[in-house]
Order: C-alpha cells, then structure tokens, then sequence
C-alpha cells in the first residue's frame, strides 16, 4: 500500500491530510503522518486524522512513498528536492515554485530520479471545468473568442510571500490553457497594492494573448467575499461556469441549458488521480512542465504591471 505524508498542515494542508486519511479509511494508502514547523499545529492535525507529527520534514523522507507539499511557496524547492532526491512522488501545492529556475530546479530533479511530479491546479480537477472542457471541445457553443475569469474574495492572512497574481490568477491562466489545450503567448497587466501591509499586489486586471483567443482575469483581495466564475464566448453561444457551486450553464439564441455535473470535491479529484499515477505509472494531468507554464506567466504579468507594456511569455 502506498505510504503517504502531507508536509505543511495550514489551511490547505490540513485539507490533504483530511483526504488522505479518508483514503486510509478506504484501504488505499496509508498516512504515515504530518510534518509542520508549529509542532503544536502538526500534534493537533496528527491526532485528528490518526497519525504521526512530526517537527522537522526530513523525519517523513525515509518512511513515505509519495508526499503533499503544502509549505509557503518560497520554502517549495527546498521541500521537494529532498523528497525527489530520496526517491519520494512528490504533489507540491500551487504555484510550483516562487521562481521560474526553482521551478526548472524540481523538474529536472524529479525526472532525472524518476519520480511522479505533479502541481496542486486544484481547480483542473473541478467536475464544473471538466464538463466545460467537453462542451468547447465538442464545439457546442462554436469557436471561442474569450475567455473571463474573475476570482475575487478577502485577504487569506496565512499568504506572506507572494501577491494575489502569483496566489490566485495562476488558477485560472492554468485553467484557461488547459480549456484551450494552448499556451499563453504574450500578456498584459495592471496591478498594484491598495491595502496589503507588507505592500505586495493585491489587486490585478490580466489579458492573455493565446493566439486567436484572449484571456482577461480579473482578480483580488479586496473584495469581502468569494467569487469564482468564469465565462467562455463563443460564435455559436456562451457558457458559465462557477468554480464554487460547480454549475455550468450554456446560453445560444435560443435557449438556456444546465449541464449535468456531478458534484464532487476537486481536491479529492486530485488526490486520488496523484496516487494513480504513481500507482499505474502515468504522466499527471497538470504536470511539472504545466505548473511552470502557469508560474512563468504569473511572473511575466508582474513584469508588464511594472514595465506598463505587453510582455512575450
């Protein structure tokens, strides 16, 4: 049976090890335990989901096949190299890494020693971006013309080293180019800093050029409360989706239409996908090489927001 650790057990964090230990239950892996910094976090965690804590993550290494990486973003490759290096899968939490040599960093490790890499884009495992996928691959609404994102909501307290793009729009340019099945060419931003004390973005207008179709994502941290929506124009209708209720509705001249979507947690989805690829051997549905796509135009929109042009991903 596949032995399992989370590393980092804040918000999202604790969320891995909830599953995990939901999978445990289930007869499919075993959680070895919990490591976090606050060992006082990592106690209450271990004992809720009925395994190990652990102070330090490199206690984890020798005891696990596969490990969540759900640190801040500036500790990822220190993290998941050694993991890699001892021969451990690794799912390293969204962004892949706070910059894009880290990011080259973990995926060179990872395929020279063999392991399964994949990047936590939960919102691909959402059953609501999936069933759209279907719709504009089957072309019901015609050929695209846009794509819109907003993704709104408050400050979350624990993010202290990177700003709301590299935080929250890497959703939806990941997202957007997984519906497109295309890479982001060049992008334009604005942003800036309204109320974050330690003065990194907070608030952000995104366009990306995919070729024949634009992205625009609107994001931030001002906003009280969550919103998670995205709509695809289309010649032929427009469909939209919301991330949070998991509906998706598709418009034409005509008529209004739900699709059928089963409503399931996505962070489960992937999970579960993550210990099936080791399982079988297969390449992740949001791969290394994809997570750093996602980055790479995140920190490509900070430069246009600064530079004030458009800049070449």
């Amino acid at each position: 049976m596949l032995r399992v650790g989370v590393v980092g057990v804040g918000n999202m964090g604790f969320h891995h090890a909830r599953i995990y230990s939901e999978l445990a239950r289930e007869g499919k892996v075993e959680l070895v335990g919990v490591a976090d910094a606050n060992f006082e976090r990592a106690k209450a965690v271990a004992e809720k989901f009925r395994t190990r804590a652990f102070a330090d993550y490199r206690e984890l290494v020798n005891d696990v096949d596969a490990v969540s990486i759900a640190v801040p973003t500036s500790l990822h490759k220190q993290v998941a190299l050694e993991f890699i290096e001892n021969g451990v899968h690794v799912l390293v939490e969204k962004p892949i890494a706070e910059s894009i040599e880290s990011a080259q960093e973990i995926i060179k490790a990872a395929k020279n020693r063999g392991v399964v890499l994949m990047v936590g884009h939960v919102e691909r495992f959402n059953p609501a971006v999936l069933k759209l996928k279907e719709v504009l691959d089957e072309g019901l609404i015609g050929k695209i013309v846009t794509l819109t994102a907003k993704r709104v909501g408050p400050l979350p307290p624990q993010i202290k080293d990177v700003g709301v793009i590299v935080d929250l729009a890497v959703h939806d340019i990941d997202v957007m180019s997984f519906l497109l099945g295309d890479k982001v060419k060049s992008v334009y931003a604005r942003a800036g800093s309204a109320k974050n004390p330690l003065e990194l973005e907070d608030y952000a207008i995104i366009m990306l050029n995919f070729g024949d179709v634009t992205g625009v994502v609107e994001t931030n941290w001002l906003t009280p409360h969550k919103v998670r929506k995205l709509t695809a124009v289309g010649t032929g209708g427009i469909a939209e989706l919301d991330y949070i209720t998991q509906k998706l509705l598709i418009y034409n001249e005509e008529w209004i239409k739900e699709a059928k979507v089963d409503f399931r947690e996505p962070l489960r989805n992937e999970l579960e996908h993550f210990v099936e690829c080791i399982e079988k051997g297969v390449k992740p549905l949001v791969s290394g090489e994809e997570g750093l796509h996602a980055l790479k135009v995140a920190i490509k929109a900070l430069e246009s927001a600064k530079s004030a042009r458009i800049v070449d991903v």
